[in-house]
């Protein structure tokens, strides 16, 4: 497959991304390289990306644990601290080997240690692989609000190698299939259609299927890079699925939900909002929620968690002078942004949600 080429990155894809990072190494001439891992990936995929290192180098391993609830502030000041322990310069090398929570934190913590070190992102989860590596943003939660502290900086390059996936449990699988199906949503309804019967796509259709997915949200990154206009597209579902899966995440009482589990609830919801406010049909509407319902949980959101719920919508990081902004459908296959929603019809997607 070629490369796909961004503004400032380039993602390679099955054995050509170790040629790329090999022939990276050999001529960049890094002072030191540390290679970021959780406890996962530490044992099911590091021993895999040293093998394809072809020659000796000053390597490092620095280890977190797993989780959305180590996101955070006080992680990357631990790995700051390894990272001046270790007497990394402004010369070293930051490799992040794993899912969206390496990759954003440890792309944050690269692009802050000295002022910018340079980093590569090893996406080892599907969700990785299609989403969080690929497009510049990194950063960590402000206890449960999602990624309130980060910067966009490109990372040198993005390997996208599906052999990572061995071990990755179905559940992660689906949380990743969750963000290749909003790109068909907002932006390709062939795509859409290709993808939503899963009974007629197999292991050899996933690397076609990845690779078309990072080709939208490329498309997409390299026309806005700071998200000012249609970059926000991107957000789609992700207005009340970031809700919901904050209040979740810090709510003991309630099951904790992936990414990708979270932001399948907010499609749907959303969706449902777009049939009230935009254009999109009842038809498109029902496909939406059976597509998505045939691979997600149904999650029962108790109508007393609703008003909680909305209050963490005030702190959405894309909401402007007190509005909060939503995307949404005019048709499968073309969004809009900046669409501002009442409190009333907000509810109303609950109800929809819990109807179905």
């Amino acid at each position: 497959m070629k490369p796909i080429i961004s503004k400032d990155s380039v993602v390679y894809f099955s054995q050509e991304c170790y040629t790329a990072l090999n022939s990276y190494l050999d001529t960049a001439n890094h002072s030191k390289i540390c290679i970021l891992v959780d406890n996962n990936t530490h044992e099911h995929c590091l021993s895999l990306l040293m093998s394809k290192i072809e020659k000796e180098y000053d390597i490092e391993i620095i280890e977190i644990e797993s989780g959305e609830i180590h996101k955070n502030i006080e992680t990357c000041s631990g790995i700051w601290n390894a990272l001046s322990e270790l007497g990394v310069d402004r010369k070293g090398l930051m490799i992040n080997l794993g899912g969206g929570v390496i990759t954003d934190l440890g792309g944050f913590v690269a692009c802050t240690y000295k002022r910018g070190i340079s980093y590569i992102n090893i996406p080892t989860s599907l969700l990785a692989m299609v989403d969080a590596s690929v497009g510049g943003k990194t950063g960590v939660d402000l206890g449960n609000l999602k990624n309130m502290v980060g910067v966009i900086s490109e990372s040198e390059m993005v390997l996208v190698d599906t052999e990572y996936l061995n071990t990755l449990p179905v559940n992660q699988m689906c949380s990743g299939f969750a963000e290749m199906l909003k790109h068909g949503l907002i932006q390709d309804r062939n795509y859409w259609e290709k993808i939503s019967d899963l009974s007629q796509l197999n292991l050899e259709d996933l690397d076609q299927m990845i690779y078309d997915s990072v080709v939208i949200k490329n498309k997409i990154v390299t026309e806005d890079p700071t998200e000012q206009n249609v970059r926000k597209y991107l957000n789609f579902g992700h207005t009340l699925g970031h809700a919901i899966e904050s209040f979740y995440l810090t709510n003991p009482e309630k099951p904790t939900l992936l990414h990708g589990e979270a932001i399948a609830i907010g499609m749907i919801m959303e969706a449902f909002i777009s049939l009230e406010l935009l254009s999109l049909t009842i038809d498109d509407l029902q496909n939406i929620s059976d597509v998505i319902l045939a691979t997600f949980p149904k999650i029962e959101i108790d109508p007393n968690d609703h008003p909680k719920i909305m209050e963490l919508l005030i702190h959405d990081k894309k909401n402007e002078k007190g509005n909060i902004y939503f995307v949404l459908l005019n048709t499968i296959g073309e969004a809009s942004y900046n669409c501002i929603v009442s409190d009333e019809l907000i509810l109303n997607s609950f109800a929809y949600y819990n109807s179905l």
